[in-house]
């Protein structure tokens, strides 16, 4: 039976500039990194939710073809403030998809932007209760 949400792999370009802009950006560390003769990975959490982590791939010799677009769409993350979430990842470089946070099925709020990679992320403002 499964137990919990393990981790969502990321295929990327630079494992260096990756680590920097998750754990610059949005505060996450480093619990494991390392390589193989074909793959570079880092596993990186949150303190505040250790138990599910993000994996960091970098391909160094490709064994089989990875694909680009893959079936998983984004990352979302947690914010309490959209709005103060925006204004301070703005200042820090992040060009969002849209100009103002979008509502979600439950009646937050949520804005997409896109990582080093290309990876789509998400910020949610859930409903407060």
């Amino acid at each position: 039976m499964i137990t919990k949400m393990e981790h969502t792999a990321i295929m990327v370009a630079s494992m260096e500039d990756s680590i920097r802009y998750y754990s610059d950006l949005f505060g996450f560390k480093v619990r494991l990194q390392g390589s193989s003769e074909t793959k570079e990975m880092a596993f990186l959490y949150l303190e505040e939710q250790p138990n599910m982590e993000i994996e960091l791939i970098r391909d160094i010799n490709p064994v089989g073809e990875y694909n680009k677009s893959g079936v998983v769409n984004h990352l979302a993350f947690t914010v309490e403030n959209i709005n103060e979430a925006i204004s301070y990842y703005k200042e820090k470089g992040i060009e969002f998809l849209s100009s103002e946070p979008q509502p979600t099925l439950e009646g937050g709020r949520m804005i997409l932007f896109h990582g080093p990679n290309d990876e789509l992320l998400q910020l949610v403002e859930r409903v407060k209760i």
